[in-house]
């Protein structure tokens, strides 16, 4: 069953009213609803998105302080939790009708844009640091993701960057030593992906039938295995690189013990 945890500087009887009405549209869902009314303070938020993780919810909130909403993001971004805005974009389209800001906080309008554009800024870094493009931009990535063939380096990509984060990863090669930048960034923003060798022979034999068979040793289990060892006997040599398993998991999974680790 989801969890939607309704969070308003109020009583959050608008909140959920209007989401209960968006809630009639997906007959069958299995809803559970819990408001969390009078949330005014930044630890209030943060313990509210520590809860919904926990509880592998997602947030729906009406809160009219700017501040409260960057805490709301920036907190459930660190954690994984999608956070639905419902007053930012009323509030957003009403001050741009009328030219005029919000009295209590102004510069909201520019904020929401700034969050827009550096999604769409992550989104695209993450496209033009692909499969080990661009290597010499690698210390502008706040995550960087390392891994053979077919551990999810670029989906993972893709949906960290749709949450803001600029992403960069880059392929390991039985025998070919990665690039030098790769050992000189900063401890902990590179991640090592490791998948178990029969599940990657797996998925690679697939690949390898998709292009007709193409792809020589890819998908041969020893040459499999012996990739996933090389991988690992980089990620042992750089300690300060957390190692993820990726076998058998899904990317909001994986991405949010990524998360965790960062």
């Amino acid at each position: 069953m989801n969890r939607v945890f309704v969070v308003s500087d109020g009583t959050g009887v608008t909140a959920e009213q209007v989401l209960n009405a968006a809630l009639t549209q997906f007959e069958g869902a299995e809803v559970k609803v819990e408001r969390r009314p009078g949330v005014r303070t930044d630890e209030q938020v943060q313990q509210v998105v520590l809860e919904a993780a926990q509880a592998g919810g997602f947030i729906v909130h009406t809160l009219v302080s700017d501040q409260l909403r960057e805490v709301m993001l920036r907190t459930g971004r660190q954690h994984n939790v999608e956070t639905i805005d419902l007053m930012g974009p009323l509030l957003a389209r009403l001050s741009w009708q009328l030219s005029t800001s919000p009295a209590e906080k102004p510069g909201l309008f520019r904020q929401l844009n700034e969050e827009y554009f550096r999604r769409i800024e992550a989104m695209e870094f993450a496209l033009h640091h692909d499969d080990g493009r661009r290597v010499h931009e690698l210390p502008q990535a706040e995550i960087v993701l390392v891994g053979v063939s077919r551990t999810f380096k670029t989906p993972l990509s893709i949906y960290l960057a749709f949450k803001g984060w600029f992403v960069a990863n880059v392929p390991i090669v039985l025998e070919v030593k990665p690039p030098s930048v790769l050992f000189d960034l900063l401890p902990g923003r590179v991640f090592g992906l490791t998948i178990n060798p029969v599940r990657l022979a797996e998925l690679r034999r697939v690949r390898q039938e998709h292009l007709s068979g193409a792809t020589g040793e890819y998908a041969d289990p020893d040459f499999v295995r012996r990739e996933v060892e090389y991988a690992l006997s980089i990620f042992r040599s750089q300690r300060e690189w957390p190692v993820v398993d990726v076998t058998d998991k899904p990317i909001e999974e994986i991405a949010s013990e990524i998360l965790a680790l960062l």
